[in-house]
């Protein structure tokens, strides 16, 4: 048990929905209660500012791991949320300008509350772009609107994956080889869909051997897992099918880490999951990151341990 119980707010997804086995906020909520901490839970919608304060209608919460019966409910309330000591930032993308908001909001809790992860940097800092501050770790890599652009960018690296700047789980990835036509078509659906540009990568055969998922915490690499695409299948999200298996980290793993972790504890990304494909870091993942209970299982490494033991240090 932690030496001081802290009341934590939790913002999530309907979490009569999860996977108690795989979802890493389910996780961090056990762990949390195991340490003696008070735990309210509310669902993005039901966040709001009114009159100066920052309010969230939900519900007092209590987990266990019991399949088909993994949470109570206390009674529906509202509450401010500065009097809280954590608030996690836990729903799953699309980082929209729903998911924006959110964190426009929580940013006014700056001065009484931890927001985990810091909600101004999880903001600036998504997923396929913070990654653009290190080229020297990443694979080739254009974002752009522009079809000619992107046409150029594949006739020079001939093997590409094109997917939604702001994506999530794999939806919408494709790989488009040497022999692919299907660019402009690809391109007008998704320009259709949104305003917004698309990214593209050369691709990296390396990832028929698993795509790794290396977990930090303050910044401090403390393990993976990885994800082994299904047969005949590019992408290796576990929500499309890809097989978590146990791995070790690499010196070139931890040579990236070394990199980004600094920037990360500084910035108050207190539990980030990175994408390595080989040699090369593709995605830092800050907004609702996931692989800890994975991670448990195949080498026996509480994570949610170690992301309370790093919140408690700062509280």
């Amino acid at each position: 048990m932690a030496a001081k119980s802290l009341r934590v707010a939790i913002q999530m997804d309907p979490i009569d929905g999860i996977n108690i086995n795989a979802d890493s906020t389910f996780r961090i909520s056990e762990e949390a209660q195991a340490r003696g901490h008070e735990l309210f839970y509310y669902t993005p919608d039901n966040l709001m500012f009114r009159e100066g304060r920052v309010l969230a209608e939900g519900w007092p919460l209590t987990v266990r791991r019991e399949e088909g019966n993994h949470f109570t409910l206390g009674e529906r309330q509202v509450v401010d949320l500065s009097t809280y000591d954590v608030v996690w930032l836990r729903q799953d993308p699309p980082f929209d300008m729903g998911y924006i908001t959110t964190t426009h909001l929580l940013d006014l809790l700056a001065e009484t509350t931890l927001v985990v992860n810091d909600p101004f940097w999880v903001r600036n800092y998504p997923e396929k772009l913070l990654v653009l501050s290190f080229p020297d770790l990443t694979p080739p890599t254009m974002i752009a609107r522009s079809l000619a652009a992107l046409k150029d960018f594949k006739a020079e690296h001939g093997d590409i994956i094109l997917k939604p700047l702001y994506g999530n789980g794999g939806a919408g990835v494709f790989r488009l080889d040497g022999n692919d036509r299907n660019l402009s078509s690809l391109h007008e659906l998704f320009t259709g869909m949104s305003r917004e540009p698309l990214i593209a990568q050369k691709y990296l055969p390396a990832v028929t051997k698993g795509d790794k998922r290396v977990i930090l915490v303050d910044g401090e690499p403390v393990g993976a897992i990885n994800r082994v695409p299904a047969e005949g299948e590019t992408r290796s999200n576990m929500h499309v099918g890809g097989r978590p298996e146990k791995v070790a980290l690499t010196d070139r793993d931890r040579e990236i880490c070394a990199a980004i972790g600094p920037l990360l504890r500084e910035k108050g990304q207190i539990f980030v999951g990175i994408d390595v494909i080989g040699d090369y870091l593709t995605e830092i993942n800050v907004t609702s990151p996931t692989g800890i209970q994975e991670l448990e299982r195949f080498e026996g490494i509480n994570v949610a341990a170690k992301i309370w033991e790093a919140i408690e240090g700062k509280r």
